[in-house]
């Protein structure tokens, strides 16, 4: 799997808004590759970094967390 290409994902759910949505979950990335296989690649804060879905197709799941590593880091230096 570690050369499967992404070929769909789906974000989400999304938090509630402040207060109400207090505790809930973070969103997951799920991903779904050209193998057959599909994995949650990574949980992230909505309110710092910003993905979607088209963001993902034709990368690997190790690309696709470099991706969301790239995008914390450029957020904490901002």
């Amino acid at each position: 799997m570690a050369d499967a290409k992404i070929v769909s994902v789906t974000i989400g759910p999304m938090p509630r808004t402040l207060p109400e949505g207090m505790g809930d979950p973070m969103p997951k990335v799920h991903a779904y590759f050209d193998d057959g296989t599909d994995e949650v690649l990574f949980h992230y804060y909505p309110d710092e970094i910003s993905l979607t879905e088209s963001e993902f197709i034709g990368l690997t799941a190790l690309e696709a967390k470099a991706l969301r590593r790239l995008k914390d880091v450029s957020y904490l230096r901002s």
